[in-house]
Formats: structure tokens, C-alpha cells, sequence
């Protein structure tokens, strides 16, 4: 799996895969009482949030900088690929906060490069620009 030219772990859980409801609906009542409803497909803004567990999806520290240091770059447009080959244009998910989360796989106080953590990242798919 990559994000640009960052490698990340094959076995990072793509959580919400089916989630996501492809049709926006809207309801209200008109003045005589009856049901007005409206439906639209969405075109973009699949939330993806890739992240890992206790036993898989786990980066090095280093991983977790690069993708840090990616984030620090406002309306970035990224590529995701997953090891299926499926593609993804996609952007960082800032809505509730830090689109990247990462804990130490064990607590260490001086972690070096190689220490693991692991890892939740939060995208929102976009039109290819």
C-alpha cells in the first residue's frame, strides 16, 4: 500500500469500507402535508480511515514523521493505493482534528527510526485536479 511515494503496512483495516452511502436524501413536507423527497449521488468525499491493531498495521517511527510532515501541506492531493491496486485521489480528513494518530506499540520514552507504532489515518476521497 502507498500514499504518494510513502510505503505503508499491506495489512492496515480500511474500518469504514462500507460505511459509505454513495446517495445524498433529503426529506421535508410540503404545505398540503405530503412527502417531498430529493436524492443525489455524491461525486466525491468518501470518508477512507486506514488504521491498525494490536497485532497488524504497525510503522516505524519514521513512516509516522514522513506522513507528519506531508500533513504540514494545506489541501494536499495525495494518491492512495491499496494492495488490491484500487486507486484513491485523495486528501487528509482534518474534520474532527488530526487526520493521523499514532501510539507506540510498547511505551518507550526515547524511541529511535525503527520503533513501532500504530497507526489511524483519515482521508476524504477527491476529484482528480
Amino acid at each position: 500500500m502507498t500514499l504518494d511515494e510513502i510505503e505503508l503496512p499491506d495489512d492496515l483495516l480500511w474500518i469504514n469500507e462500507f460505511n459509505w452511502n454513495p446517495v445524498e436524501q433529503t426529506t421535508d413536507r410540503s404545505l398540503s402535508g405530503a412527502l417531498l423527497v430529493q436524492e443525489q449521488s455524491l461525486l466525491h468525499g468518501r470518508p477512507i480511515e486506514l488504521s491498525g491493531n494490536d497485532e497488524s498495521g504497525w510503522v516505524p517511527r519514521s513512516t509516522v514523521e514522513a506522513l507528519l510532515l506531508l500533513a504540514q501541506t494545506p489541501n494536499k492531493i495525495m494518491t492512495l493505493t491499496l494492495p488490491d491496486e484500487r486507486t484513491f485521489t485523495v486528501i487528509f480528513d482534518r474534520r474532527n482534528g488530526s487526520p493521523i494518530q499514532a501510539q507506540q506499540v510498547l511505551p518507550y520514552a526515547y524511541p529511535d527510526d525503527g520503533y513501532q507504532y500504530r497507526l489511524t489515518i483519515l482521508f476524504l476521497t477527491v476529484s482528480h485536479q
